[in-house]
């Protein structure tokens, strides 16, 4: 299954990878969307030089698959996942990528305090819950199923490793 995303007016070719569970987005696609550049391929071309130099794992780790071009070919091009493709944003000097790491920086603070206090989270997914419009029984329906979902992995965890202890 291939797609098209866009973000603004600039087309992001994507494709999902039914043996990973995940989605990969054309690099290329996403360096013209967040910048100026008048040539994309370049820009993109440099930039991973320059990734490469600093031993940018997400550099070396991407993908390269055939994917149809804007004039209908099929062209080998670089793609990255979700992870990858937001690690590569980080690293692009432009006034259109700076909402997405102000945003990558306040997710990383939330998901530390989450770390130092675990009832923030459900806090938050609580409110997000409510935000998409779900009822407050539907809410707390979920909240005890995943509850019973954790409580049920770590006694099959617990009885793992009981049985390859004794």
């Amino acid at each position: 299954m291939s797609n098209i995303k866009l973000f603004e007016s600039t087309r992001i070719r994507s494709i999902w990878d039914d043996k990973a569970q995940r989605w990969l987005f054309v690099i290329v696609d996403v360096v013209a969307a967040l910048t100026e550049s008048r040539n994309p391929q370049v820009y993109w071309r440099v930039l991973k030089k320059r990734l490469l130099a600093e031993g940018n794992e997400t550099v070396t780790n991407r993908n390269a698959l055939k994917m149809t071009a804007p004039d209908g070919k099929q062209r080998l091009t670089d793609v990255a996942d979700t992870e990858q493709l937001l690690r590569l944003i980080q690293s692009i000097p432009s006034p259109k990528a700076e909402p997405f790491k102000r945003w990558l920086a306040r997710v990383g603070y939330e998901r530390l305090e989450e770390i130092e206090d675990p009832e923030l989270a459900a806090k938050r997914m609580r409110a997000l819950y409510q935000a998409k419009g779900y009822s407050d029984e539907w809410i707390e329906k979920r909240v005890r199923g995943i509850a019973n979902l954790l409580r049920h992995a770590g006694k099959r965890a617990a009885n793992e490793v009981a049985a390859t202890a004794g």
